[in-house]
């Protein structure tokens, strides 16, 4: 049997006090109703949890802006007829907020910001605003187009990408304010880079990257580093080049919901495709068990097409009985697509 490390039991016994405290002093009426006394404390993977017979009181430990998902997932697999779901955050709780008001009224979903002993309505936050591109950065699409990689802009940063990984980016230096291209998959990459081939003209140095890595993001090539990152937007450069996988006729990259960090998580990416009909897609992929995956869905269609189908797609093996669950509770339609390989 394995151990609960024991910092990691001290953690959790920390935030069940913690959500019994706020609960205790911040929901009477619903206490009143259910009983504080037959409120039951269970271990629960992202914080801490209370369930009544038919609702539940959950309190995310760090940033739950991806936290929807799980959350609802897991109230499911404990009280399956659950109607009301309290989710208390001290980080991020304005994206879950916002995310929790596209869902349907399968299930009253209450999210709350928590800071010390004070709970309050958590305020939705608005999506993301586009963000354009300057036009110094733009003016090196043509050198990341010519060196055989594919230019993209998201929430107004160019990039680079081969077969959705990305190899250069468009910066500002620091320093001086010149802007230039730099080459590598992130800012410690690009730096190293940098220091071993500062003496290649850029055109040169991104088009031996290009070469490099487009080998081995090839469908069919060895398992790599260079085709384990970003593998979802793999996915997704698969469909480009083949709209007919996902059944439309032309798809384009998209901006994502929410900022991508780090180039090496994994993180849903978004694309727009069009079938024969005239039909517009939201497309949302993701790599591996995502449970948060339609609830990010969600929030890409109400920021791009709220006139679009949203459509998940997953590979065969990553899609669970929980995602189908989920995607039944957004107020449109949620469609789970699985591609083969």
């Amino acid at each position: 049997m394995t151990s609960v490390p024991a910092d990691t039991e001290r953690r959790s016994r920390l935030l069940s006090l913690k959500l019994r405290a706020r609960v205790r002093d911040h929901f009477i009426p619903e206490l009143e109703s259910v009983g504080a006394d037959q409120l039951e404390a269970v271990p629960f993977p992202l914080g801490a949890a209370l369930l009544s017979n038919d609702g539940a009181w959950l309190l995310i430990d760090g940033d739950a802006s991806r936290a929807l998902g799980p959350a609802l997932a897991w109230v499911h697999s404990r009280r399956p007829n659950a109607s009301t779901l309290h989710l208390l955050a001290e980080v991020g709780s304005g994206v879950l907020a916002r995310r929790a008001q596209l869902l349907n009224d399968s299930i009253t979903v209450n999210v709350w910001h928590a800071q010390e002993r004070d709970v309050l309505q958590a305020l939705p936050e608005p999506p993301l605003p586009s963000v354009l591109a300057a036009t110094s950065h733009l003016d090196f699409v043509d050198v990341i187009r010519t060196a055989g990689a594919d230019p993209l802009v998201e929430h107004g940063i160019v990039v680079g990408e081969v077969r959705g990984l990305e190899i250069c980016r468009v910066v500002d230096d620091p320093h001086t304010g010149v802007v230039r291209l730099e080459v590598g998959m992130g800012a410690h990459d690009r730096e190293a880079f940098a220091l071993v081939h500062g003496d290649l003209p850029t055109d040169e140095a991104l088009s031996r990257v290009v070469t490099s890595v487009r080998t081995h993001r090839a469908d069919g090539a060895p398992p790599h580093p260079l085709n384990s990152f970003g593998a979802e937007r793999l996915m997704r450069a698969r469909v480009i080049e083949n709209p007919s996988m996902v059944n439309c006729v032309s798809v384009i990259a998209a901006e994502p919901p929410a900022l991508r960090t780090n180039v090496k998580d994994a993180v849903p990416c978004v694309a727009l495709g069009e079938e024969a009909d005239g039909t517009r897609r939201i497309l949302v992929f993701a790599h591996g068990v995502n449970l948060d995956v339609v609830p990010f869905a969600l929030d890409a269609w109400h920021r791009l097409d709220r006139t679009a189908r949203i459509t998940v797609v997953l590979r065969e093996k990553d899609k669970v009985a929980s995602i189908d669950r989920l995607a039944q509770l957004g107020i449109v339609p949620v469609d789970v697509l699985t591609l083969k390989g």
